[in-house]
């Protein structure tokens, strides 16, 4: 199996109300993970910042705009990989390098207009707190932990 590598942008988007904005992506479409909660993101095209790709990817899963959200970078250490389907119908392995930014919104999560598109299917805003009592991926996992949200 070929194997590919991808960095990937994600943002842990944080309500004012202290929610955090989960997706879960379509098992039909190739996608990683797709049995599991995560934060909204994806792989960076070439030639764009890690900014850039975050505003494209964020507007494109979930239809929010980073506009007026303070963005800072949270963490740039996650690794993950997971077997992939391309476009072209080949399966990869992709081993990916996450760069998680934190958006921080300044509306409570049932004011903020969610719009699906892209790959994910479902959504969900989880009190912080509750973020133990759904399956994530294993990079969210181990972000998670790293950041002391979990044990």
């Amino acid at each position: 199996m070929r194997e590919i590598r991808r960095d990937i942008v994600s943002g842990y988007i944080l309500s004012h109300d202290n929610k955090v904005l989960f997706g879960k992506k379509d098992p039909h479409a190739g996608g990683v993970y797709s049995d599991c909660w995560h934060i909204p993101g994806g792989g960076m095209d070439e030639g764009e910042s890690q900014l850039e790709a975050l505003e494209r990817e964020i507007f494109e899963e979930v239809g929010i705009s980073l506009t007026h959200a303070d963005v800072s970078l949270l963490d740039d250490i996650g690794q993950g990989e997971s077997e992939k389907m391309l476009s072209t119908g080949e399966k990869v392995l992709c081993h990916m390098h996450f760069f998680v930014y934190k958006i921080q919104l300044h509306e409570n999560a049932d004011d903020v207009s969610v719009v699906l598109s892209d790959d994910l299917v479902e959504y969900q805003w989880v009190d912080t707190h509750a973020i133990s009592h759904i399956k994530l991926t294993p990079p969210s996992l181990e972000l998670f932990r790293r950041l002391k949200i979990l044990t």
